[in-house]
């Protein structure tokens, strides 16, 4: 039986005042390697190339680009060509509940977004990076925490503007799919039937999933099956479960149709993936 991967879990990195800003050109070389932050990124690209993965799914940022990652999400870089622009790190205090419920609701489906070059993000993010440089004094922290949130506010914004169909936040369709979301958080190893999650907020399945496609592009279905995959994905490296004993802990009786569901999904086995991920994994942290 496979040993299980240790996954970096990187803690107590920021500074003082919960926030880091770093400029794309001074990236720690380490990060190459898979690892997990307890705070949230932000990555806010001027311009080049950069290529990384986040829980397991391949993304490519060309461009002026924002993308964001959510406290626990594995990550690594495979390679970053002429780039130009920061990492913002913030600890999970300082991500206000409205903004935080954004990022969770689009995280998976939506964490790379294309902006201007010429877009407010960077204004806003070198005006932070100049605050943490600058001498502190009593009003510093409130000072900074004020900018943060502004910061998080335009990137949970544009998050939104890239949505199929804009939609208030206080909205009916867009807190249907945030409890869509929720529910399926809670009960995804249970319950795998789109129509169960209808009934549960009262709305047809039909209307749900137009719902989900208006607001994030994809299916009702497709939310479900990507979070039963990341979580095998996360078991097959974090645990030394063998493919059978998975299956039955995500909900399968047949451990043979979870192995056509997971390849069907990602191309590969998942022994190939554990083997894979072994691979690319087995550093020193």
């Amino acid at each position: 039986m496979n040993k299980p991967i240790r996954i970096a879990l990187h803690t107590n990195e920021l500074d003082t005042f919960g926030v880091d800003v770093l400029p794309m050109k001074k990236i720690d070389e380490s990060l190459h390697e898979a690892h997990r932050d307890d705070h949230y990124m932000l990555i806010i690209q001027q311009k080049g190339t950069t290529e990384l993965e986040i829980d397991y799914t391949a993304m490519r940022i060309k461009g002026a680009s924002l993308c964001f990652v959510t406290p626990g999400q594995v990550h690594r870089y495979f390679k970053r060509t002429n780039l130009s622009g920061w990492y913002v790190f913030i600890d999970t205090s300082l991500v206000p509940d409205q903004y935080r419920e954004i990022f969770e609701t689009y995280q998976h489906f939506r964490q790379v977004v294309d902006i201007d070059k010429d877009d407010m993000l960077f204004a806003g993010t070198l005006l932070l990076a100049q605050l943490l440089n600058q001498e502190s004094h009593a009003l510093t922290r409130s000072i900074v925490a004020s900018q943060v949130h502004a910061l998080l506010g335009m990137a949970a914004a544009r998050i939104l503007q890239s949505s199929l169909a804009a939609h208030p936040v206080n909205g009916q369709p867009y807190n249907i799919a945030k409890q869509f979301k929720q529910l399926i958080r809670a009960n995804f190893k249970t319950i795998k039937q789109v129509q169960h999650y209808a009934s549960a907020l009262n709305i047809t399945p039909l209307y749900l999933n137009e719902v989900i496609r208006e607001i994030t592009g994809f299916t009702a279905s497709s939310w479900i099956q990507q979070e039963v995959l990341i979580e095998a994905q996360r078991m097959l490296v974090y645990t030394a479960l063998d493919v059978k004993q998975i299956a039955w802990e995500l909900g399968y009786e047949d451990h043979t149709y979870f192995s056509r569901f997971f390849k069907k999904h990602t191309g590969m086995t998942a022994l190939e993936f554990r083997i894979k991920n072994h691979d690319m994994s087995n550093h020193p942290h």
